[in-house]
């Protein structure tokens, strides 16, 4: 698998979100910025696990993404973020980056890997980013596919 062509398809999949009125669009990024505009979700660090199954089989990349709300009132970021997070409805991540798992029978992101799942969400918190501090947390994502590719 391509690491840098996966993050930018897991940053396309999130850009579907639809945030509440008012908020604006969610900024995506495939990369970590050195400035951010918020609301945004950024692929950040990924783990690689090669040789998952025999023979290059397999291999496993669990990305840390984050997602920043904001930073000018505390009660309307964590709303935001609490949007962003949830399970379901037109601003879930969750629900976002799922959809790019393909129907049954298809690749996922595109064809550029065999499945991806978010597993959690951790470290609900504020983020300093680039000396600006910002409610977010953080999204577990693993994406398995064709260590060959």
């Amino acid at each position: 698998m391509q690491i840098s062509l996966i993050r930018d398809a897991i940053a396309d999949a999130a850009r579907v979100v639809v945030l509440p009125a008012g908020i604006g669009k969610l900024t995506c990024l495939g990369y970590v910025p050195d400035s951010i505009v918020a609301p945004c979700f950024f692929v950040g660090e990924v783990d690689v696990n090669f040789d998952k199954t025999m023979g290059r089989g397999t291999d496993e990349l669990l990305f840390t993404c984050r997602v920043l709300a904001g930073r000018a009132d505390d009660r309307s970021a964590q709303r935001i973020l609490d949007a962003l997070l949830s399970g379901a409805g037109e601003a879930s991540l969750k629900q976002a980056i799922e959809a790019a798992r393909g129907a049954p029978g298809e690749l996922a992101l595109g064809g550029l890997a065999d499945d991806l799942h978010l597993q959690r969400v951790q470290g609900y918190r504020w983020y300093e980013h680039q000396g600006s501090s910002f409610v977010g947390a953080e999204l577990a994502i693993k994406v398995i596919g064709d260590g060959n590719t």
